[in-house]
């Protein structure tokens, strides 16, 4: 099966084409942080206007580079959600419509899904089951993962996703936006152990996450750091290693307890912010500890991509779900209401 695979859930458009039999054959993607960056972060109705000016142009350099036409495609999977209204509408909508002209079937995948799915692209993909730690701008979440569309939350965020704190703290310290790869590049320069920054909620049982209080706790050194007259590029950096540090630890400690709870030694993580370097050698750290393997998707499928969305929508599709031709999208959806394969 040949799947088209549509991506608009935030500030990327993505789209790629996915075969069953001999996998990922293309994908192409535009990302909008130019059109975002001079407001400090996404702006929804300028996003949803970029995926409406990118869509088809990226589905014809897709079916090029692939070799294809459209009638070679057996099917469409677009992201029907969670993410911005308007941007998942144009998505939603373009697939629709090509499904109806080209009499194929569309079908809505969970943008979630399609980022803890990623790793199944890659030359060593995990095997079921495993314990999923989804960490992106908008989610922070530990997710047993049995199957595809079997999954038991664990635990997730109280208030803000790590990729949500790491980019309000650098827009606080007056750094670009996207801020995490600023914070992971000035990290790079710090001084270790110049600043302690707590590792919250890591001093009670349980999976819950909150960054909240961590931004705040950075804010405040930054500022008292500038009333002692010390604003200087050196000091940014100790800041920003402190508290990637902080959050690193936070998560580290809380993937080893989720670990340990479920029996699991395998671990996947996805979203954005599972490109992060020193996360991901943290929890290789760890893993190598437990004697068990963690697992993610190279750095260009770690961030939101068609390539996710193709594959989730194809294992769905060759098991047999389907939809009609209404547009559905849903700004909010828990993962645990999808159906099992």
């Amino acid at each position: 099966m040949l799947v088209l695979g549509l991506e608009t859930s935030c500030d990327e458009t993505g789209v790629a084409l996915y075969d069953s039999e001999h996998g990922l054959l293309a994908d192409a993607l535009f990302s909008q942080i130019d059109l975002h960056r001079v407001y400090g972060g996404v702006v929804p109705e300028l996003a949803s206007r970029d995926h409406v000016k990118r869509m088809l142009p990226l589905i014809r350099q897709v079916l090029a580079e692939a070799g294809k036409d459209n009638s070679d495609i057996d099917a469409i999977a677009y992201t029907a959600g969670p993410g911005l209204v308007g941007a998942l509408l144009v998505g939603a909508s373009c697939a629709q419509a090509l499904a109806f002209a080209w009499d194929i079937p569309a079908l809505g995948v969970h943008h979630m899904e399609g980022h803890l799915l990623a790793p199944m692209l890659e030359e060593q993909p995990p095997q079921f089951p495993f314990v999923a730690l989804l960490v992106s701008g908008g989610h922070t979440q530990l997710v047993r993962v049995d199957g595809i569309g079997q999954y038991q939350l664990l635990g997730e965020s109280l208030d803000d996703a790590a990729g949500e704190a790491f980019d309000k703290t650098a827009k606080l310290m007056g750094l670009q936006y996207p801020g995490g790869p600023e914070i992971a590049r000035l990290a790079l320069s710090g001084t270790p152990g110049r600043f302690k920054f707590p590792r919250p909620m890591t001093d009670r049982p349980g999976l819950e996450f909150s960054f909240s209080g961590l931004k705040t706790f950075t804010l405040n050194t930054w500022q008292q750091c500038q009333a002692a007259g010390d604003n200087s590029e050196q000091t940014r950096c100790d800041i920003a290693l402190a508290f990637q540090q902080a959050v690193v630890d936070t998560l580290t400690i809380k993937c080893k307890r989720a670990l340990k709870q479920t029996g699991l030694n395998n671990l996947v993580i996805a979203g954005g912010v599972s490109a992060n370097q020193a996360l991901r050698q943290s929890l290789e750290k760890m893993l190598i500890e437990l004697k068990g393997e963690v697992f993610y998707a190279r750095p260009a499928f770690c961030t939101d991509n068609g390539a996710m969305i193709a594959y989730a929508g194809c294992q769905r599709l060759l098991a047999g779900q389907h939809e009609d031709l209404s547009i559905k999208v849903q700004a909010r959806w828990p993962m645990e209401q999808l159906p099992a394969l």
